[in-house]
């Protein structure tokens, strides 16, 4: 037997490898496997940065409950509190948990009263993992139940409970859970408002009469999906939102002037970010519907096109492709039989039936009774179809183009790991992080800003696109811009966002420009690129602008380390001031280098400060006072490969595009990049600042 260096206990066979015996066989007790696993429960951990982060989810699942609650009748108030950007509460007003199976609800999995489809008709959480997994991953727990006049409190660190109390109160039925996110799990984590805001609104669009109140704010829906498409529109519909209500679902849609595909779609009141089989329901008939009612053999592309749309559906024991829910993987409303062998009023019929029967009823009537509105649609279609027509041949040359570039794009530097590829497999040994979510694509202009990128950049998970120079204005063009413009097609082929964002290759696109007029130009025109053809990239929170330093301030560090030199045969070697001193031995030749080494390092050991706006500079000057070394970079070519690599590492800083709900993409590029208009020339000498370069004064 050989010895196992990793691990003594385990000793190697002849052929290098552990032996495999009965003593490796383990069983993971259902916390355990949730801490060691937790991607299988969460998906990505992440620092909360991104909407679909891992202790968004553990919230997510925690309203879950006090939303299933809700939708059988109790409790229309819900209460989310998150203090210091870490900890959470959540207090909804329901039923509660009984109280003799609260420890068992929130500590061990499958469990859970989401199985009695007598109590819950349809839920979101079916697999009694919910409650469990945030327990698991939270470095401390709590979980109250109010019931008639008691309350159970149970509390957990890391899984573990740690105390378990009864006694009476007063408080009204419901349940309270808080929960503090582990931070060895999630390093670095807090909770952004914006994205829970967003989650919470969600959540009242398809809950009518709930009331969610986030650190006391209160956050309701009147008009439910129609009030979601309204908030979330950032062009005007063309004619009124069309929202129709039936027993188990919901939609609502409209057209807009702007290119491409828009959708909402929900189960059982969980956000499918990713659709599903009831979102490919929807695309499919609402298409069929349209096309019909006209009695015409329009394209399903130009039908589509600037389609805003959204669908709730309530479904019976959901399945869903992942722990995360973002994506439904059902095919019928419900199952054959209930847990009583009683079958359901829709067991065996289709989801692609039963919305394709309700669109087919509903959105057909609707056009027959308003056919204003039916105009409005038929004309829309035909302005697509027109224009499809007309860069048809465009668009074929384009492509042609494009997949040649493909096989050596010299404007592309692409990575190896991208956001369409398939879920890596998990490797022996545990979790592996997906690199997916990591994927980035960056824009710069010009050959020095791309090749510093190029050069510090991670080759696994980002990109280098380089542009020309100042790309073409495209406001107020026609999409034929996107295939005549042998620039903007290559970085279209590039994202492969052609056809809608499914096939998106990069999680992050970043626009990286110089901190001067012309870089801010450069950004203006790639951010009107976006909204004029791909308004969905910015929505979904895809695009951001690299923030780099303006300015490197060092100095001299006061105290110098000394640098011990290993030693050579019989003696030893020491580094002081530049010069090698050897006691008792003779230098090597490796002792040599590390000295010319350390002498090189000694005289540009500097503390260095790299500031991003003039506030940072000056706080920097009076820290490595005094006189330190001041640098301001004029461009990104000027920043060396090796001070680059620091910038677009782990402490990237980016600052993300977005799009209010009160930002209408016309209006915002009539704006800025329409005609030189009196208003826009006002603005600028309103708000101009001018720089001087005043003179220090001498001490």
């Amino acid at each position: 037997m050989l010895p196992n260096k990793e691990n003594p206990e385990l000793p190697l066979n002849d052929t290098g490898t552990a032996n495999y015996t009965e003593e490796n066989i383990r069983t993971l007790e259902g916390v355990e496997h949730i801490r060691r696993r937790p991607g299988m429960y969460i998906g990505r951990l992440g620092d909360g940065s991104h909407a679909e982060d891992g202790i968004y989810v553990l919230l997510k699942e925690t309203i879950d409950n006090s939303i299933d609650e809700f939708n059988e009748g109790f409790g229309k108030r819900i209460e989310v509190n998150i203090a210091d950007d870490r900890t959470a509460e959540v207090r909804d007003y329901g039923r509660g948990i009984p109280l003799g199976k609260l420890v068992d609800a929130v500590s061990k999995l499958n469990t859970g009263g989401k199985y009695d489809t007598a109590v819950f008709t349809a839920s979101v959480g079916m697999n009694g993992v919910g409650l469990k997994a945030v327990n698991a991953l939270s470095r401390r727990f709590i979980a109250r139940s109010y019931r008639d006049g008691r309350m159970h409190e149970a509390i957990f660190e890391c899984g573990t409970l740690v105390s378990d109390t009864e006694t009476d109160s007063q408080e009204e039925n419901g349940t309270y859970i808080y929960f503090e996110p582990d931070p060895e799990l999630f390093q670095d984590y807090r909770f952004h408002s914006e994205f829970i805001s967003n989650m919470l609104r969600n959540y009242t669009y398809l809950n009518t009469g709930l009331a969610i109140f986030h650190n006391g704010r209160r956050i309701s829906s009147r008009n439910g999906l129609e009030d979601l498409l309204n908030d979330n529109m950032t062009a005007p519909g063309l004619y009124p939102i069309v929202h129709l209500k039936g027993e188990g679902i919901d939609i609502a849609f409209t057209h807009t002037s702007q290119y491409g595909e828009e959708y909402y779609s929900f189960v059982n009141g969980q956000h499918t970010t990713q659709g599903g089989t009831h979102q490919s329901a929807f695309k499919e008939h609402i298409a069929r519907t349209i096309k019909e009612y006209f009695g015409k053999n329009f394209d399903v592309q130009d039908v589509r096109n600037g389609l805003v749309a959204a669908i709730s559906l309530r479904v019976i024991e959901p399945l869903f492709e992942s722990q995360t829910k973002i994506k439904l993987g059902s095919l019928t409303m419900a199952p054959d039989k209930d847990m009583h062998g009683n079958p359901f009023p829709l067991s065996g019929v289709s989801v692609n039936k039963f919305v394709g029967d309700f669109i087919k009823e509903n959105v057909d009537n609707y056009l027959h009774r308003h056919l204003d509105i039916a105009e409005i649609i038929q004309q829309k279609i035909q302005e697509s179809e027109k224009e499809r027509k007309a860069i048809a041949g465009v668009t074929k040359l384009a492509r042609e183009r494009a997949k040649k570039a493909n096989l050596h794009n010299r404007k592309l530097c692409d990575c190896r790991v991208h956001l369409n590829d398939a879920p890596p497999k998990s490797k022996r040994g545990g979790d592996e992080p997906d690199l997916r979510w990591e994927s980035a694509i960056f824009i710069t202009e010009g050959d020095s800003a791309s090749g510093s990128i190029t050069k510090s950049r991670d080759v696994n998970t980002q990109a280098v696109f380089s542009l020309r120079g100042k790309p073409l204005n495209c406001f107020g063009l026609t999409k034929k811009v996107v295939y005549e413009n042998e620039e903007f097609n290559l970085l279209q082929a590039a994202l492969n966002i052609e056809d809608g964002l499914d096939g998106l290759r990069y999680n992050k696109v970043i626009v990286a420009t110089d901190a001067d007029v012309d870089g801010m130009h450069i950004r203006l025109l790639m951010i009107t690129f976006f909204l004029q053809f791909f308004p969905e990239l910015i929505k979904k929170g895809h695009v951001y602008i690299l923030q780099t330093p303006l300015f490197r301030v060092r100095n001299k560090k006061k105290k110098e380390r000394k640098k011990a030199v290993p030693a050579a045969e019989g003696g030893e070697q020491t580094a002081k001031g530049g010069k090698q001193i050897a006691e008792g031995g003779k230098q090597t030749a490796a002792g040599e280098a590390i000295l010319k080494k350390t002498r090189n390092s000694d005289r540009s050991e500097f503390e260095t400060i790299y500031c991003y706006n003039e506030e940072e500079r000056l706080a920097a000057i009076e820290k490595l006072s005094p006189a330190p070394e001041i640098t301001r970079f004029k461009g990104l070519g000027e920043i060396s490969p090796d001070e680059f690599r620091h910038f677009i590492g782990p402490d990237i800083r980016l600052e993300q595009v977005t799009l209010h709900k009160s930002d209408q993409v016309k209006a915002l590029l009539e704006y800025y990049m329409g005609k030189n208009t009196m208003e826009r020339q006002n603005f600028i000498i309103d708000n101009l600042v001018v720089e001087e370069d005043l003179a220090e004064e001498e001490a």
